[in-house]
């Protein structure tokens, strides 16, 4: 008896391995709490399991085939039409199945195609997120040459400004890689067995309770809108492909369900290990050497120092510190990726590529020019800078004195505390800008530039104390430029040797104001050359006339900064 009991356990599977491949890790899925937080009241629950689990069950009811629309979304969260499509629009651009019907909706269609209601409800629960705040440069010595002198407005500035959260004299900055992972590990791993239960289903024919709730392979795969196995320079599988539970299932045969709760513990091993690996890995740099460009080791294949420009296979190209030079980078650099623009001053930054995501943190007295964004552009505590985008999506929190020339599909969010915002139609083009957008999916028939949404001045997201009564206070939106002071921006010939794209002209139709502006200016120019051509002088008058002209386009230069660009050109 006792040989067969023994006979018995030998038979019986062993566990699960924690991680069936040990060379692949879990990471949170970073985009997904980059650019899918919204600061809108109603979507931040203080118990989101408690309050989301009941309207789970009311868009169930109201759902078609598991999708609800913007209709149902409005009136089971009590929130406007415009703040329904806003959800579908911001929950489209950080979906990470691209095969989701919400991810290649045409605009009009977004609100009937509606979401997947299992995607949906993780939106929904991580609005609860609290950002990490931004922590203090460890070199702020190093810094503290290139980011401009303090701003006439400090002594007036709100608890939410960009200088005070950025520029204080702490030095602030952009939590680091490891930084951000670990905090959003951490917040998954709270609220994981939450999580969980709200994708899981009870088995049939038994009683409520945890032990009785499964999660199916397609339920499962839902959780990768949170988080994604893989390392440094390796493409992202299929969630269920790193489980033990469904790794090799035969695709003609449904999955069998798995135990919630077995799902739970392995997710749970395997955060647990990324943690460690983390906290050890942070844990050693700030022991060990200094390292101007963040440190991040998900980062660390650095170009060369002067640009501090360092890019890996899984994470955004880096792109910081650039001060006083211009930058450029083309399609063979950045095609499908990601960036971040992080603390870069007085410069010219061209990225001339098709782009996945954006972000652009603080930076000041800088232009920014991005070639097209299929997903989404956020733009946050910057000051004085220009930014020039095709993008699907763009959102711009707490800055000041910025202007954003826009060809932009869906309305720019502005959230935070802003001041003295201006946008603006597009205003340039570079010859592969059009099969550039094209390859992103965004559209030159639609701009949407002059109808941004301006939401909360506090953002519910971040972890700062604010004062009372301040939380439906709302953000101060932007000023159109007056179409007298719109001017076309000029890209440089970066493509020297390269074959050349087809664009010839800004592929966005500019409004009637801004043409009829720009056909002014043009006549006037030609007025003024016919009036310098045809005026009778002697040819010594001529060459002064000639030299005058110089000497106040060199001051020009000069004033404007612009000389910086010719040298940079002269270099190139």
């Amino acid at each position: 008896m006792i040989e067969e009991d023994q006979d018995l356990i030998d038979q019986s599977p062993p566990p699960p391995d924690p991680n069936p491949n040990p060379n692949s890790t879990i990471h949170p899925r970073r985009v997904s709490f980059e650019h899918g937080l919204l600061p809108i009241q109603k979507l931040v629950f203080a118990d989101p399991i408690q309050t989301l689990a009941p309207v789970k069950r009311k868009l169930a009811d109201a759902a078609s085939n598991n999708r609800v629309g913007s209709g149902v979304i409005a009136e089971v969260l009590q929130i406007s039409g415009d703040h329904a499509r806003l959800v579908l629009e911001t929950l489209g651009s950080v979906l990470h199945s691209e095969g989701d019907p919400l991810v290649g909706a045409k605009p009009e269609e977004v609100e009937s195609v509606g979401a997947d209601l299992r995607d949906l409800v993780l939106f929904l629960y991580i609005q609860s997120y609290k950002k990490l705040l931004p922590r203090t440069h460890k070199d702020s010595a190093a810094v503290a040459d290139v980011w401009p002198s303090t701003s006439a407005f400090d002594g007036y500035l709100s608890a939410l400004s960009p200088i005070q959260l950025v520029r204080s004299n702490s030095r602030r900055f952009m939590p680091s890689q490891a930084d951000d992972e670990a905090h959003q590990l951490s917040y998954l791993q709270k609220h994981l067995a939450n999580i969980i239960s709200l994708l899981a289903e009870p088995v049939e024919g038994e009683g409520e309770g945890e032990e009785s709730l499964v999660l199916s392979m397609e339920a499962f795969e839902h959780l990768g809108f949170l988080v994604q196995f893989g390392d440094k320079g390796s493409d992202v599988s299929p969630l269920s492909q790193a489980t033990p539970f469904f790794a090799n299932s035969d695709p003609d045969m449904p999955a069998v369900p798995v135990p919630a709760s077995q799902v739970h513990d392995w997710l749970l091993q395997n955060i647990a290990s990324a943690l460690e690996s983390i906290t050890e890995r942070i844990s050693g740099k700030e022991n060990g050497p200094s390292n101007a460009s963040d440190q991040d080791d998900a980062m660390s294949d650095a170009c060369d120092a002067p640009n501090k420009v360092a890019s890996s296979g899984r994470g955004p190209c880096l792109i910081e510190g650039v001060s006083k030079t211009s930058l450029v980078k083309q399609a063979s650099d950045l095609r499908g990726r990601s960036v971040k623009v992080v603390n870069c001053h007085d410069s010219v930054i061209y990225l001339l590529a098709p782009l996945r995501y954006a972000t652009v943190h603080g930076c000041s007295d800088t232009t920014i020019v991005l070639g097209a964004v299929g997903k989404a552009l956020r733009v946050e505590h910057c000051e004085r800078v220009h930014v020039i985008a095709a993008a699907k999506r763009v959102c711009i929190a707490n800055c000041r004195e910025c202007v954003f020339f826009l060809g932009v599909n869906q309305r720019p969010l502005i959230v935070g505390d802003n001041h003295k915002l201006q946008v603006a139609p597009y205003n340039t083009y570079y010859s592969h800008l059009e099969e550039h957008m094209s390859e992103v999916g965004v559209e030159a028939t639609i701009n949407k530039w002059d109808k941004p949404l301006a939401l909360g001045a506090v953002d519910p997201h971040d972890s700062l104390s604010h004062p009372a009564g301040v939380a439906d206070a709302q953000a101060e939106s932007a000023a159109c430029v007056d179409p007298d002071q719109f001017i076309n921006f000029l890209i440089p010939n970066w493509f020297n040797g390269e074959e050349i794209g087809s664009t010839k002209d800004n592929p966005f139709p500019l409004p009637d104001p801004y043409m009829a502006a720009q056909q002014r200016n043009l006549k006037n120019l030609e007025e003024t050359r016919r009036s310098l051509s045809e005026t009778p002088l002697e040819e010594n008058r001529k060459k002064e006339l000639s030299s005058a002209l110089h000497v106040y386009f060199k001051d020009w230069l000069y004033a404007s900064g612009n000389i910086r660009q010719l040298y940079c050109l002269q270099g190139d």
